[in-house]
């Protein structure tokens, strides 16, 4: 079986692909990346293909696609700051690339593909938890690219009679999460700052909450996905309902790292969402089997990671 993964030299992206190798029944697996936000490094001693070049390159995905069994989409340009800083270089990447990958399957008839969204697309929608029947409110840039991405996915499906699995993450964390760049996610630079002994910073109060989500929970459900060829109407939450306000993750970081993390507060950023908490009951219908990492397991994990790079600079 071969499985294309876009965005494959990125977190999630490198995280899926390592686990793909070691699946049964896997035979190929071919990543395509830009390299624009994802790393050589995360794919060292992992037997894959590399194929550097953007998504938005209709040829480089007729090399990548034929003869795949399900291509993965991850490729994307992330960050909620970085695309208001440059909106249309994120809708470019985002909403166009999944139409150029989606075209990409139906030209080689492709029998599955997952695409991966956002909960950003919930937005200033104040319901919790959030369920896939909300409206979606978008606030930023950004979150308008994924909707779009997952529209594109639902569209392909019901025009061309596609199996595709729009997925919306939530606040997935863990090892190979870049955090030196002006727009890491929150927990690479808590860990990072917290490594570093620099404080924490936090936007706003620290009261907002997220569905942290562990990268291997995420992996696990996506290669489930791809054995058994999961489809779905409509878009799926992947997340398990969790509820964390930033402060109560600061205080599950000192506990991991056994200190105190000093804290300083800045303004709230534009585009930020307050609060987030995922509805998991079409998740737990189509994949019963999944399960949440424990959020300080997954911190734990994070760290170690994180601190054995910082020792292997040195």
């Amino acid at each position: 079986m071969k499985i294309v993964v876009t965005g494959g030299a990125g977190f999630i992206g490198a995280n899926l692909v390592r686990v793909l190798a070691e699946t049964p029944g896997v035979r190929e697996i071919v990543v395509v990346d830009d390299l624009s936000t994802g790393s050589l490094d995360n794919l060292l001693d992992v037997p894959a293909q590399l194929l550097t070049g953007t998504v938005l390159d209709p040829d480089l995905l007729d090399e990548a696609v034929p003869g795949a069994a399900s291509v993965v989409h991850l490729g994307a340009l992330g960050s909620v700051p970085r695309s208001i800083d440059d909106p249309l270089r994120s809708h470019h990447a985002n909403a166009t690339g999944t139409l150029t990958v989606l075209e990409a399957a139906r030209r080689h008839a492709v029998p599955h593909v997952v695409v991966a969204s956002s909960s950003s697309v919930y937005g200033a929608n104040p319901v919790l938890p959030r369920r896939e029947t909300l409206r979606p409110m978008p606030v930023s840039p950004y979150a308008v690219s994924k909707l779009a991405t997952e529209a594109y996915a639902n569209a392909y499906a019901a025009c061309y009679d596609m199996r595709v699995l729009p997925l919306r993450f939530f606040n997935v964390f863990g090892p190979r999460q870049a955090a030196d760049h002006a727009y890491a996610a929150v927990v690479p630079r808590f860990v990072s700052a917290a490594l570093a002994g620099r404080p924490l910073q936090v936007h706003g109060d620290g009261q907002q909450t997220r569905d942290f989500t562990y990268v291997g929970s995420v992996t696990s459900v996506i290669v489930d996905a791809i054995l058994r060829r999961v489809a779905a109407p409509d878009t799926v939450n992947l997340a398990f309902g969790a509820r964390v306000s930033l402060l109560d993750l600061i205080a599950e970081l000192e506990a991991v790292l056994g200190r105190h993390l000093p804290i300083v507060h800045g303004p709230p950023r534009p585009g930020d969402v307050r609060d987030s908490q995922a509805d998991c009951a079409r998740l737990r219908e189509l994949f019963p089997t999944a399960c949440p990492y424990p959020l300080r397991a997954g911190l734990a994990a994070t760290v170690d990671w994180y601190a054995g790079r910082v020792l292997a600079d040195r």
